[in-house]
């Protein structure tokens, strides 16, 4: 397969992602990648190979800027403010999605968002933004939004992966969104697993020495199964 490096740049910063191209080209299905909280990491390019081996057209999108991962010192204020007004992050995000569907062979109507931790959350944010997204996925995401109401505008399938045990995302977060997508007729589901903590899809959570941080291997592949599944019924398995 192809690996690419891109630069663009929205919101006032420059970012580099990467495009992964499986071998002999792609026609129809893409897939946009959010990475986790930090930043790039072997994380997000796993996965965006796994997909690409699959047969989609991969884009790991670079919220932070710099194609790299940061201190979380210095990206949790970042994640603060975006929860607090998505503005920027919908902007990043959608210029990453104007990127993947610019590649030849991609079919817009064809597309979904996935995203880990707050990957996730910029996926949903994407969606409910109302860009152009036949699936949205989130595992281990946070749900919260200071704009619910804008589930309005979302067009695609919703699917949340969460742990029962992830400190980050409470049951009463998990609430809200309920309320949130139900009150908008949004078609969506909630893969719920229990004792199970924050980014279990990440085998280098547990270097992180953090309560309610942990890798699960079956989690992990569970709902690696229910985003192919849901796939399926979206944008098609190549």
């Amino acid at each position: 397969m192809k690996f690419e490096e891109i630069a663009y740049s929205a919101d006032g910063a420059d970012m580099i992602g990467y495009m992964v191209t499986p071998t002999g080209g792609a026609t129809g299905p893409a897939v946009l990648v959010s990475h986790e909280g930090p930043g790039h990491t072997d994380h997000v390019h796993i996965r965006s190979r796994r997909l690409a081996a699959l047969g989609y057209q991969v884009f790991a999108l670079d919220y932070h800027g710099g194609g790299k991962a940061l201190p979380m010192e210095e990206a949790r204020p970042r994640i603060m403010a975006w929860w607090a007004d998505p503005t920027g992050i919908r902007l990043r995000a959608k210029a990453a999605l104007d990127i993947l569907t610019a590649q030849p062979g991609v079919d817009a109507a064809r597309v979904a968002a996935i995203g880990y931790c707050f990957g996730g959350s910029t996926s949903l944010e994407l969606a409910r933004a109302g860009e152009r997204i036949a699936a949205v996925v989130g595992f281990h995401a946070g749900l919260q939004t200071s704009r619910p109401q804008d589930a309005a505008n979302i067009k695609g399938k919703v699917l949340v992966c969460i742990g029962a045990a992830d400190p980050l995302v409470p049951p009463e977060q998990r609430t809200a969104f309920e309320k949130e997508m139900t009150e908008a007729k949004v078609d969506w589901r909630m893969e719920l697993y229990g004792g199970v903590g924050h980014s279990f899809t990440n085998p280098d959570a547990d270097s992180f020495n953090m309560p309610g941080i942990a890798y699960d291997g079956p989690t992990d592949r569970r709902s690696w199964r229910a985003m192919i599944d849901l796939f399926g019924e979206t944008i098609g398995v190549p």
